[in-house]
């Protein structure tokens, strides 16, 4: 079987009030909200993207702000952490961005010859910006709260902790063609594919046998999902997954990309979504994510939609 996603698509996660959300990740982190719609499979709440100029795959990190979402409880069987890439030399001016912002940060640290800086968003999501001299091929936002200089370049990597991380690294190296590629006591990361760099190509597998099962809520991460180039290999990895006894659920369509979903052997969701059609599909790239967006089958109920969703005041930034 050879399924070798090219490197991490997009990181979903379960938020609270969307206003702060917003706030936090446009004014805090700097991204552009590349998107407004609603969880097609619930749409009461919103789905808010946000990513570089034009939420590239590799940059996109992805929230459903339920107003109402009781805290979560990170632990086994989650993505623990999500990473940024920033570039090398800029984590002193993300600490006093930061600390003007009032945002707390932990003192950078030195990981796998790489510097970190960790953070929490407004639920606790805890996020990490790892100085890289690696590859971008993003295109930065440039409209926004943060000089492009010193710019998220896009999703880094995202930490697993795991009970038994043995089970899960089999699943990465024998069904989607991880490699490892370093290990630091109990953190073993491995790389996407052969030779392959950029954003999103790293995940950190952290074997924790004590840790307390996790619960998937407010501040936690729902899924991670990796990058199919087109349907047809996404079909075709399906079709493998499915052959080798995963459970693995039909193609459905998000509109901007489509997906396959299902669980490694630790618990964590994961997705294989396509690169297109991107999300200048229903609106220009000049005015992502300014409107709210929803899918044909759901427009004849904006009404309704929009009288039950909270206010969210989202300023025009430049393009």
């Amino acid at each position: 079987m050879d399924v070798r996603p090219s490197g991490i698509h997009h990181v979903t996660a379960i938020a609270s009030d969307p206003q702060a959300n917003a706030d936090f990740y446009r004014n805090a982190l700097g991204m552009r909200l590349v998107k407004r719609t609603v969880n097609f499979d619930a749409p009461q709440t919103y789905h808010l993207y946000y990513g570089d100029r034009a939420g590239n795959p590799g940059t996109v990190m992805t929230f459903f702000p339920w107003p109402d979402a009781p805290r979560g409880r990170r632990g086994a069987g989650q993505a623990t952490v999500t990473s940024f890439a920033v570039p090398e030399g800029s984590l002193g001016w993300w600490a006093r961005h930061l600390s003007a912002l009032g945002v707390e940060a932990d003192r950078p640290a030195e990981r796998i010859e790489e510097d970190v800086l960790t953070l929490r968003d407004p639920d606790g999501l805890v996020i990490e910006l790892v100085a890289s001299a690696g590859t971008h091929d993003t295109d930065p936002w440039d409209g926004g709260a943060v000089p492009v200089e010193h710019a998220v370049r896009g999703i880094r990597s995202v930490t697993l902790t795991e009970h038994d991380a043995d089970r899960t690294a089999e699943m990465l190296g024998g069904r989607l063609g991880f490699e490892p590629v370093a290990e630091d006591g109990p953190r073993h990361r491995f790389r996407t594919g052969a030779g392959t760099e950029g954003v999103g190509t790293l995940v950190d597998v952290v074997a924790d046998p004590r840790a307390e099962r996790g619960l998937v809520a407010a501040g936690t991460v729902h899924h991670v999902a990796y990058r199919a180039p087109d349907g047809p290999t996404q079909e075709a990895w399906r079709g493998a997954l499915a052959a080798d006894g995963v459970d693995v659920t039909e193609v459905r369509d998000r509109s901007y990309f489509t997906s396959v979903y299902f669980h490694e052997p630790g618990g964590v969701l994961l997705e294989i979504a396509t690169d297109g059609p991107g999300f200048d599909y229903d609106e220009p790239l000049l005015r992502l994510g300014r409107a709210l967006r929803l899918p044909p089958w759901l427009e004849p109920r904006r009404e309704e939609i929009e009288r039950n969703l909270p206010e969210l005041a989202v300023p025009e930034e430049g393009a």
